[in-house]
């Protein structure tokens, strides 16, 4: 028998594999998919160690969404993140929502 939790849980589901879609579209239109990937290391980290490493730090959205809009050096290590100019402000903070929201769901 379906429960109003089944359905709710369900609909969350739905409604975040949306967001997560979005997301990732404005990551590859940004170009931030140059140097990052999702899941494994590529020339930045992942998305998911980028959310493993800030999940819970109070500012983290602020925090991250300056670095990503000014550049970066010495976090993850010696090669530098360039300042983006390709993405505006507001999709910069919806992927950094989208990644720091990732580290808090249970993982399959």
């Amino acid at each position: 028998m379906l429960t109003t939790k089944h359905v709710l849980l369900v609909l969350i589901t739905i409604s975040l594999g949306h967001v997560a879609s979005a997301a990732e579209d404005i990551a590859k239109k940004s170009n931030c998919m140059a140097c990052h990937a999702v899941d494994k290391k590529a020339i930045g980290p992942s998305f998911n160690d980028i959310g493993r490493k800030y999940q819970g730090a109070p500012q983290a959205l602020e925090y991250l969404a300056k670095k990503t809009v000014e550049g970066s050096i010495g976090v993850w290590g010696a090669i530098p993140m360039p300042p983006s100019k390709a993405a505006k402000p507001d999709d910069i903070k919806a992927v950094i929502a989208w990644i720091l929201l990732k580290s808090e769901l249970p993982q399959p």
